[in-house]
């Protein structure tokens, strides 16, 4: 795979997206659109990226990006090819090709942009993503010779009618020479509708210069742009769909592939079962043969293999179950490490601990974590049984093979092999139930009578 630097263009306003956020930083599968874009670059073999960002921005320095990124600000909206120069300081010490990309199109794959610099290393000196579009208008078209050759790329705005009939439309993703990219963006004049500097003129200035200009066909969903919250939402669906059939096509089954929901990094391994209406957030591993029930949703954790999961789970970040382990209905994890075998089965809440293998965690235990200022730990050795209706106060080890008995508040460590219980002695009074009762039912009289 060839190696080429990418210039990512971040900088457009997106105004329709009525945010305070930049456009390019809203998320598809939990990922900022222009992320997805550097990735897609980086798996196909981009060294390096520059990203053009409007001024001031904020929130791009927090992007975690697969690739190093330099950032570029462009301080007047001048046009594609005025944004691209922005990047000159990157651009000119380098002789690596060059592919340009859209930072709102978060459906590219690495096959096509790998395609496309392949172009130039196969002695294009330039080369542009076409794509057929069902409805063309706004788009710029590709005008090509009677020989079938690209000729030049006119924008709507400027397109005559004849050109305005064509469907055969520019991606905005073009690949260049490296050392003929700055030399070609530099003629571009702004002798247009909307007095900018257009980076597809290249075409055309490129022609002149008797340089070859090559034309990739890519499919027009992996160029859709992200300018409004409906073709986010549009996006988002295409994502989905990708997910699920890779989910599917690796071996797992989702038994209503339409309501599962994942991330940009959800790994599910195979035979896994996925019930309806089942959520994945970010930084999930789901390993062989899992099973997880319905509306259960998960983020930052990791499922040994052969557990069972749910229905009505939540996991959150920092959670890792060991294989076998059973997690059951309205139980909710957090930061907690959950040994081979153990189960945690009924209404439960789990948060900063370590249970040992082969643990049972009775119905309606919860670990007391947090002070008001600070999280502490519960340890749970191996083999244990914690009785329902429990809570372990943290900071508190219950050693190996303890049982702790149904309804106590554990705040001190328990040895292993110990019985631990809190429960204060359990008082009778003869006749209270009759006597409650009775003065009940006088009082209702009494209020009767005064009507």
């Amino acid at each position: 795979m060839a190696g080429f630097n990418a210039v990512v263009l971040a900088a457009g306003q997106g105004t329709r997206m009525k945010s305070a956020l930049p456009k390019v930083l809203h998320p598809v599968g939990g990922l900022p659109l222009v992320a997805h874009v550097v990735k897609a670059a980086a798996d196909a073999g981009a060294e390096a990226c520059s990203v053009i960002v409007p001024p001031d921005a904020k929130g791009f320095d927090a992007l975690r990006l697969p690739i190093a990124a330099r950032f570029f600000e462009q301080h007047e909206r001048l046009g594609t090819a005025h944004a691209v120069l922005q990047a000159r300081p990157a651009l000119e010490t380098s002789s690596l090709p060059v592919v340009v990309l859209c930072g709102d199109t978060p459906l590219v794959t690495p096959d096509s942009l790998a395609r496309l610099a392949a172009a130039i290393a196969n002695g294009a000196d330039m080369a542009v993503m076409g794509f057929n579009a069902r409805n063309p208008k706004g788009y710029g078209r590709l005008i090509t010779d009677a020989s079938g050759a690209l000729v030049a790329i006119r924008e709507d705005k400027d397109a005559s009618e004849a050109e305005r009939a064509i469907t055969l439309c520019n991606s905005g993703i073009l690949a260049f020479r490296g050392d003929l990219i700055l030399s070609l963006l530099d003629r571009i004049g702004n002798d247009n509708a909307q007095r900018e500097y257009y980076l597809t003129d290249a075409v055309e200035v490129a022609r002149a210069r008797g340089l070859r200009v090559a034309c990739e066909i890519i499919d027009e969903d992996e160029v859709r742009g992200v300018n409004t919250r409906a073709q986010l939402a549009e996006a988002e669906a295409i994502f989905q769909r990708r997910a699920r059939d890779a989910a599917m096509a690796g071996g797992a089954t989702l038994i209503a592939p339409d309501t599962v929901t994942f991330a940009h990094d959800t790994i599910i391994g195979q035979d896994v079962v996925i019930e309806p209406n089942v959520i994945f957030a970010a930084g999930v591993v789901i390993e062989d043969g899992v099973t997880i029930r319905g509306f259960s949703h998960l983020e930052g954790a990791r499922v040994g293999r052969g557990s069972t999961i749910g229905p009505f789970a939540r996991f959150r970040p920092g959670t890792v179950l060991e294989a076998g382990v059973h997690v059951g209905n309205f139980v909710e994890l957090k930061a907690s490490h959950v040994g081979e075998g153990a189960k945690v089965n009924h209404l439960s809440y789990i948060g900063d601990a370590n249970i040992g293998a082969k643990t049972n965690i009775g119905a309606g235990t919860i670990t007391c974590n947090y002070d008001g200022y600070s999280k502490f730990k519960t340890n749970i050795g191996a083999g244990a049984f914690i009785g329902s209706n429990s809570s372990l106060v943290a900071p508190v080890t219950i050693g190996d093979g303890a049982y702790i008995g149904s309804g106590s508040i554990i705040s001190e460590d328990v040895p292993p092999h110990a019985l631990a219980l809190t429960r204060a002695p359990q008082v009778h009074k003869d006749e209270w139930a009759k006597r409650k009762r009775a003065r009940h039912e006088a009082t209702k009289a009494a209020a009767k009578d005064e009507k």
